[in-house]
Order: C-alpha cells, then sequence, then structure tokens
C-alpha cells in the first residue's frame, strides 16, 4: 500500500469523525452558538488541520504540505466572504439563531459532495486539456474584478433563487412553523423556511466553489491536496460563521484582500507555463494579504451609522 493510499484513509477516517462529531454538536442540543463556543470549535478544526497537514508532509514530502496548507489557506479566506452571504440569507428568512447550527451543518455535508464531483472533474480536465488552465485563470481574474468593483449595497435577494421557485411549485411551504424541522406534516407535507433556507445556501455555495476550486487547482492538481484542503475548510464553516457574525468588524477590507488574492493565483495560472512560483512563496503572499486586510480594518474601523 503506497503512502498516499494511507493518506487516502486516514484522510477519510478523520473527516467522518469530524463530520460525526459536528453534526452531534448541532443536531443532538440546539442551541445558539456563542463567541466562546465558535472560537474554541475554530481552534479545534484548526489545529486537526495543521496536523493532518504535517502528516501529509511526512507521508507525501514537504512541497505536498506545503500545496496543503496553501490551499486550505485560499479556501478558508474565501469562505469568509461566503459566510457574510450566510449572514444575508438567514436575516432574509428570519432564521432564529438556535436553528443555524443545524442548518449550516447539513449544508456543509452536501458542499463536500458538491465539491467531491467539481474537483475531480476540474483535475481531470486539466490533465487532459492543459489549455484549459489559461480559462480558469482568466475567470479568477475576471471574478476578481467584478468583486472589487462591486458595490456592498447590491444585496443578493434570496427569494429570487431558481430552486427556492422550484421548490415551491413542488410543495408549499410554510413560512410560520418554528418547530425547528425541515418538513411538517399537515393535511399534506410542507417544507418549513428551514429547508428553504438551506437550498438557498447550497445553490449559494455551488457558486461559490466554482470560483474557489480554480483557485486551489492553482495550487496543486494533485487530487488528494485539492479535496482535502477544501474539506478542511468546509468542514469549519459552521463555527467560523458564528464567530464572524461576531467579529465581523475586523474584517472591513475582507473583500478587497480577497479579490487580490483570487487576481494572484489567476495571473499564477496563467503564466504558470512560462514562470513557475514556488508554492510557499504563494502560501507567504496570501497570509501576507490576509494579514494585512485585518490590520488594516483594525486601524481603519467601519463607522458606525
Amino acid at each position: 500500500m503506497t503512502n498516499l493510499n494511507i493518506m487516502w484513509i486516514l484522510f477519510v477516517i478523520t473527516a467522518m469523525a469530524m463530520f460525526s462529531l459536528d453534526i452531534r454538536l448541532s443536531a443532538a442540543h440546539i442551541h445558539e452558538v456563542k463567541r466562546k463556543e465558535a472560537l474554541k470549535l475554530c481552534a479545534t478544526w484548526i489545529i486537526i488541520t495543521c496536523l493532518f497537514g504535517l502528516l501529509t508532509g511526512h507521508m507525501l514530502g514537504k512541497n505536498r504540505m506545503i500545496e496543503f496548507f496553501t490551499g486550505y489557506v485560499i479556501e478558508y479566506s474565501l469562505s469568509m466572504d461566503n459566510m457574510f452571504v450566510f449572514i444575508m440569507i438567514f436575516s432574509y428568512f428570519g432564521i432564529q439563531r438556535k436553528f443555524q447550527p443545524e442548518i449550516l451543518t447539513w449544508g456543509i455535508l452536501g458542499a463536500v459532495f458538491m465539491r467531491l464531483i467539481l474537483i475531480f472533474a476540474g483535475v481531470g480536465l486539466l490533465n487532459a486539456f492543459h489549455w484549459l488552465i489559461y480559462v480558469f485563470g482568466g475567470v479568477l481574474i475576471v471574478t476578481a474584478v467584478k468583486m472589487a468593483v462591486q458595490n456592498d449595497d447590491e444585496n443578493i435577494d434570496p427569494g429570487k433563487n431558481p430552486v427556492l421557485r422550484l421548490l415551491g411549485r413542488l410543495m408549499p411551504i410554510d413560512k410560520a412553523d418554528d418547530s425547528g424541522k425541515f418538513f411538517v406534516k399537515k393535511e399534506r407535507w410542507h417544507a418549513t423556511t428551514l429547508f428553504a433556507t438551506l437550498l438557498v445556501i447550497e445553490t449559494s455555495d455551488l457558486i461559490f466553489a466554482v470560483d474557489s476550486i480554480p483557485a486551489v487547482l492553482a495550487i496543486s492538481r494533485e487530487t488528494f491536496v485539492v479535496y482535502t484542503s477544501n474539506v478542511f475548510a468546509v468542514v469549519g464553516l459552521r463555527s467560523l460563521y458564528f464567530l464572524l457574525a461576531s467579529v465581523i468588524d475586523l474584517f472591513r477590507f475582507l473583500k478587497p484582500a480577497i479579490s487580490i488574492i483570487l487576481f494572484y493565483v489567476g495571473t499564477k495560472m496563467l503564466i504558470s507555463h512560462y514562470f513557475e512560483i514556488p508554492p510557499l512563496v504563494s502560501l507567504g503572499v496570501i497570509i501576507g494579504i490576509l494579514a494585512g486586510a485585518v490590520l488594516l480594518s483594525v486601524i481603519f474601523p467601519q463607522r458606525k451609522k
């Protein structure tokens, strides 16, 4: 058995344990996640990720370890921006904070399966058609520019989500139910606002994945590295959401920072045939951009309206 096969087995065991714990924390005890609990959970997932990354380095080599950490940091930082979309979605549907953890947990499980398909397809396409790297690079640069010029006041309207409209045609949506369930039985089965919210979150995450996965593919085309770094970042989204919601002022300049990161990795893909940027340099650049964004947010805080 090769080291790579051993790492796949260890990854599956670790991921299943993390998901089981996350589901147990959210589903077994419905409660509002406070900042202290969210901080502890974030720290726990990050520590587990770091240990797995070090093990990756021991088993697969230093370069694979650096690629893993770089992919993780990219995905985690992009996830932060997505969390602000989730905050808006929960506010739109009026979901109580005590029900939000369960929605996020099941949303994360769906995101993992979507990424499994997209990543294997993306790696396979890049290996079969090398020229697609320029397409992915161009997509990332266009996304970066759109993000940089987008007005923060231009909010997404979850009510216009086509999947939500399709659900409304298939079964009625009970907007008054507060049982915390996804479906309720009356004269016929009804979906609740919790399930409607879950659908909107899943579709928004699918759109987000289309941007984020090419960014990680700019760092590595090793399926193991790309998928594991994505999953470890995604599994911590539930705790990250509640932590960001409580310290949102520290991320005033997050969107410009993410725009710069996307532009950087897009450029990296476009010039990869002519000049290869070492993974360690990319890791340093990305961490530096994020650290700079947080520092600027502290120095120039958002003025209260």
